[in-house]
């Protein structure tokens, strides 16, 4: 057990073979051994002493979390009734509580333009290093960020990328640390894959023990160890403002993760261009962005909408020759039938 999740409470034993139970179902367990951490501590400073738990204590754990927000809380409603839901199962009684009311998030991305891509770009390329940044990724952000953006995955499945999952003989990169916990390929082009080997290059010159090893990451610092999101994340607001693309009111971005949204957003836009009406590239753009449901991409065609207006026109034209071959298709196989 890593030693940063240490469960102390009366409880600890059944946490731990929950999690356990978990892992062997193939769930990535982080964020759960998070939220179980902190219900650990409640129970360890409320010096709970018997093996259940009432409603008062979730209320009282609750009056706790006056910070968190609506969706964080919800997610740890979901936790927290789970576990005692396993603990039911175990022959203890425990109170289940119920999932408070999702908020329905009102949160509009930010979809950088081709111009403010090619800035970002430009800003990595030129990073300096710093004397006091012994341990700097100023190295992987070049790479990182075209990775990014030419495949549209997430930044974590980014960061776990290992030696071994980028293939450029087959010009792939295997993806197995994913948000839906299925393996998928990454497409490398040809300009990705310059820039990977360039990187890789410069990489393997870093004085690391086992840096090239297969089952290294691919992404790693000046000190040869994998580099954290909160890291990136400083970078990649370093750069927005170098290149001088403000800051939303709330404060809270551009966030890296708004690469994978513009991705998503200009492949669409070039495939609407390409002559593709813009719903029938949907499946295409779920299975490229490792979506499970088309609707969860569905949400880019209102994006592309509203950024680029010209794409409904666009869209309504491509729609009305699909319509009109299909009209004289139908037309056709009626009179062949009649004749």
């Amino acid at each position: 057990m890593n030693k940063i999740f240490e469960y102390t409470s009366i409880f600890a034993p059944f946490i731990n073979s929950f999690i356990h139970g978990k892992e062997l179902q193939g769930y990535k367990a982080t964020q759960l051994k998070w939220m179980l951490l902190e219900f650990d501590k409640f129970f360890t400073q409320a010096s709970k002493k018997e093996l259940f738990i009432s409603f008062w204590d979730v209320n009282n754990w609750a009056a706790t979390r006056t910070w968190d927000k609506p969706n964080t809380l919800y997610q740890k409603y979901c936790a927290m009734a789970e576990f005692c839901r396993y603990m039911c199962l175990l022959g203890y009684e425990c109170y289940i509580p119920g999932r408070p009311k999702k908020c329905i998030a009102n949160y509009t991305p930010t979809i950088f333009t081709h111009e403010q891509m090619r800035a970002i770009f430009h800003s990595c390329d030129n990073l300096v290093m710093k004397e006091h940044h012994a341990q700097s990724i100023m190295i992987i952000m070049p790479a990182l960020i075209r990775v990014l953006y030419s495949t549209g995955i997430r930044i974590s499945e980014a960061l776990s990328i290992l030696n071994k999952d980028v293939d450029f003989n087959r010009r792939v990169i295997v993806l197995n640390n994913t948000k839906n916990r299925c393996q998928r390929l990454a497409p490398v082009n040809q300009q990705l894959e310059q820039v990977l080997r360039q990187y890789i290059s410069y990489r393997n010159r870093i004085p690391a023990p086992g840096i090239t090893n297969p089952d290294s990451h691919l992404l790693v610092s000046t000190t040869g160890k994998p580099c954290s999101r909160r890291t990136v994340l400083t970078y990649f607001h370093s750069i927005l403002e170098e290149c001088r693309i403000p800051r939303r009111c709330d404060q809270r971005g551009p966030m890296v993760h708004e690469i994978r949204h513009t991705t998503a957003v200009h492949s669409l836009v070039k495939l609407t261009q390409d002559g593709v009406d813009i719903y029938c590239s949907l499946p295409l753009l779920a299975t490229f962005m490792g979506h499970r449901k088309v609707l969860d991409t569905e949400t880019y065609v209102r994006l592309t909408q509203e950024m680029y207006p010209e794409v409904l026109k666009m869209n309504a034209e491509v729609t009305d020759q699909i319509y009109s071959f299909i009209i004289s298709k139908l037309k056709q196989d009626y009179e062949n039938r009649c004749d």
